[in-house]
């Protein structure tokens, strides 16, 4: 039988963001900065961090992901994620459990629209000549750092970001429930590079996933490229069993 995940997501309820509506329009971000960095964890936790919905990668993964974007409906930001690699069905996704941005206004639209759960934080992403750094500080010290070592130009086509399942709190009607809000965002990629990846820091009761040891490095890349925020199109039920736990939205 394939495993599934063992964690009750309720606890964390109280701190999920609030989506009243799931009509958000799609936003293009232009010029965004994103560093990703892919390491393979523990498998002690393999399905201690992931809820009944959802599937464990084998080997289970998890990916740090920065975003700097300059221009947006809500003035400059930097994003910061930690993601648990997971599947959805058999379709591969990411879970996000906690955020933090440096921006109250981009954390605020990026939650109600499309569930980003995210904290105040200060976030940086940097561009040097022989590596990229993502760092974050929260409450005065600081939780992750995440490097591209050694950057070498690729093409943007060898770069597939995987979809996130943002945990969040859905207004429908009177009710509200928690869910997954699907969030698969459109890239067109302008510049990529790939190079060696490197945790320096990593928190992991910061981003909700205690548990989360790191074993070893993956890989890291870099992209410059115009991001399209979607329309919401799948919610997931995390309590469910996987057959069972997937919501696709009725569209006009």
């Amino acid at each position: 039988m394939p495993l599934t995940g063992s964690r009750d997501l309720s606890a964390l309820a109280n701190v999920a963001p609030l989506v009243t509506s799931l009509e958000a329009e799609p936003v293009t971000l232009e010029g965004v900065e994103i560093l990703q960095v892919m390491v393979e964890i523990d498998d002690a936790a393999i399905t201690s961090l992931l809820p009944p919905a959802l599937h464990p990668t084998i080997p289970p993964t998890l990916t740090a992901v920065f975003w700097r974007v300059r221009l947006s409906p809500w003035g400059p930001f930097e994003l910061a994620q930690v993601r648990i690699g997971c599947r959805a069905g058999a379709r591969p996704r990411a879970l996000l459990l906690r955020a933090y941005c440096n921006s109250h206004d981009a954390s605020r639209a990026l939650a109600e629209g499309w569930g980003v759960p995210a904290l105040w934080g200060d976030v940086r992403m940097r561009r040097y000549y022989d590596r990229v750094v993502g760092s974050v500080e929260a409450d005065g010290r600081r939780i992750l750092e995440a490097e591209l070592v050694d950057p070498e130009a690729i093409s943007g086509a060898d770069i597939q970001y995987i979809a996130n399942l943002n945990l969040a709190r859905v207004e429908r009607g009177d009710a509200v429930q928690l869910r997954l809000v699907q969030f698969d965002p459109e890239y067109v990629f302008h510049k990529a590079d790939r190079g060696r990846p490197v945790i320096q820091t990593f928190d992991a009761a910061a981003w909700a996933v205690e548990g989360a040891a790191i074993d070893w490095p993956i890989s890291a890349s870099y992209a410059l490229c115009d991001v399209e925020l979607p329309r919401i199109r799948y919610l997931v039920d995390p309590a469910l069993p996987p057959l069972q736990a997937v919501e696709r939205l009725a569209r006009a």
